[in-house]
């Protein structure tokens, strides 16, 4: 094993947790694995990496734990045997949940003194191992920063902080982002395909119009921060009329509305609170909590 290359143990081999460790093999890592379902490991060990028999010795083979399994309450099922091996060891979570459950799973790392980090996985399995994938984290900065370049291997290794919680909830909002945005892509390809335009048409002009919507989040976001929505570019009123023609056009066409007909009832609502003359940023003053400060 190369000094620069540690040895890594990756528990659980579903299709994201093989992909983490081929990739780990194919970047010169010593990788042990392990999975529930033993057969799982076989294409890896041809590949070069060591099953382990359970999973005390692959906890034992390597000073960081990569688990990704089902769930938290699978993590704990796996690990709450054998957690006093954890003892002096690190432990990344790519396992899917919470923010409160990051919290649990970080308080109950440190009581069987152990490190922890909690991670999203910003792709699907193809995409691990290319340095433009987003691979965030959110724990132990000590942890982060002693084997950063072993998460390099991943993918491009974001660290959010300290709070266990802000990957997942970090994660949980970017989800919301993909979905609205693959949505509205899919409604608008609908819209333009009723007059026989295809997707493939459609989408290289979609792309770029998203490149200009960055720029309004960029704009927007000190807006958000201040709370203070100065509507000298385009004012919720404006945005309302903007909507009654998408909704006229996908009518017309026999597009289903749902989505168009949702983003107007909240443009409505953020009007009827006093903000038709905000920018559109002052929308999220009817998406907070009732009584979020601002």
């Amino acid at each position: 094993m190369r000094s620069d290359h540690p040895a890594v143990t990756v528990i659980g081999l579903g299709s994201m947790g093989s992909a983490l460790a081929a990739v780990l093999l194919e970047r010169g890592h010593e990788t042990t694995v392990w999975n529930r379902s033993a057969d799982k490991a076989r294409a890896l060990a041809d590949r070069g990496a060591r099953p382990a028999a359970d999973v005390e010795e692959a906890i034992a083979a390597s000073p960081l734990i990569i688990a990704c399994v089902l769930d938290h309450e699978a993590l704990r099922t796996v690990l709450d045997p054998v957690a006093g091996s954890l003892a002096g060891k690190v432990l990344v979570n790519l396992s899917s949940g919470s923010p409160e459950q990051a919290d649990e799973a970080a308080a109950w790392a440190r009581s069987h003194a152990a490190d922890y980090l909690d991670g999203a996985i910003m792709t699907t399995p193809p995409g691990v191992g290319s340095p433009g994938t987003m691979f965030l984290y959110s724990g132990s900065r000590t942890a982060f920063e002693a084997h950063r370049p072993t998460l390099e291997a991943m993918g491009d290794p974001l660290y959010l902080g300290t709070d266990p919680g802000l990957a997942s909830l970090y994660d949980a909002a970017l989800l919301g982002l993909m979905w609205s945005t693959m949505t509205g892509w899919l409604h608008g390809t609908a819209l333009v395909g009723a007059e026989k335009t295809p997707a493939t048409a459609f989408t290289p002009v979609a792309i770029r119009w998203l490149s200009t919507v960055s720029g309004f989040l960029t704009t927007y976001a000190p807006q958000v921060d201040a709370g203070r929505y100065p509507g000298d570019d385009a004012t919720i009123d404006v945005q309302i009329a903007a909507v009654d023609h998408l909704l006229h056009a996908a009518a017309a066409r026999g597009v289903d509305n749902a989505l168009p007909e949702l983003l107007k009832s909240v443009m409505e609502r953020a009007r009827a609170a006093g903000h038709g003359s905000d920018s559109y940023a002052g929308v999220i003053e009817v998406l907070r909590k009732p009584g979020t400060v601002t």
